[in-house]
């Protein structure tokens, strides 16, 4: 009789694990799944800005219209209208209601995004955002920061970028610059040294990142030649 109840409470036990390893299975599947299509979003939506500050936007509406693409569903063309008049300067780009001011590729990790105005706890988690610095193509230091997932997404992969390895910065004129990374380090949250440096009338960038046990930062320094 102990043998049997032991052999019932062995078979439950052994069930309930079989489903728990299969609801991990599931929920680590779903997770890869929802990252890899957060990027694939991303990286539609910095294609789509790129065609339109190469290409505006030929039919667009007047009185403040707004014109979504079916690429990128979540990218939005807004037209400003300034005192009373639609104004081709204001013609800005959104991404999930954040606004873009250009693109980030970076072959070496197949890294393609937009770049938003800012960075904060909400666009921090759908794209890579300014930190600081005069902007995108502009001469002087302009710091990227984007999360460190660990898992792929944004600047998850950015410690296996090395010396000479290229970014391409689209900016919202659609003027496309190419950097070249000259030196990475790993420095303490506290240090912001790397924000204000003198670039001797240069174009430069700084991609900002967590290390993956989130403790120190991640620091890349690149230069257009």
């Amino acid at each position: 009789m102990f043998e049997s109840k032991y052999s019932k409470l062995l078979t439950v036990l052994l069930i309930i694990g079989i489903i728990v390893i299969i609801g991990v299975l599931i929920y680590l599947a779903m997770t890869m799944i929802n990252n890899n299509n957060l990027m694939e979003e991303t990286g539609n939506a910095a294609e789509q800005f790129q065609n339109k500050v190469s290409k505006p936007e030929e039919n667009v509406e007047e009185n403040n219209s707004v014109v979504t693409n079916s690429v990128a569903p979540d990218l939005e063309v807004q037209n400003v209208v300034v005192d009373g008049n639609t104004s081709s300067q204001g013609n800005e780009t959104y991404y999930k209601g954040e606004l873009v001011v250009g693109t980030i590729e970076i072959p070496a990790i197949n890294l393609k995004s937009v770049v938003l105005n800012e960075i904060n706890e909400r666009t921090i988690e759908i794209a890579v955002g300014i930190y600081d610095g005069p902007g995108l193509n502009q001469v002087g230091n302009t710091t990227i920061a984007g999360h460190n997932y660990r898992d792929g997404r944004f600047f998850s992969n950015n410690k296996q970028l090395k010396e000479d390895d290229k970014i391409y910065i689209t900016d919202s004129t659609g003027k496309k610059v190419t950097y070249y990374i000259y030196k990475t380090y790993i420095t303490s949250p506290e240090d912001s040294s790397h924000l204000e440096r003198d670039t001797q009338g240069k174009r430069e960038i700084t991609l900002v990142t967590c290390t993956d046990d989130a403790k120190s930062r991640l620091i890349i320094l690149a230069k257009e030649r």
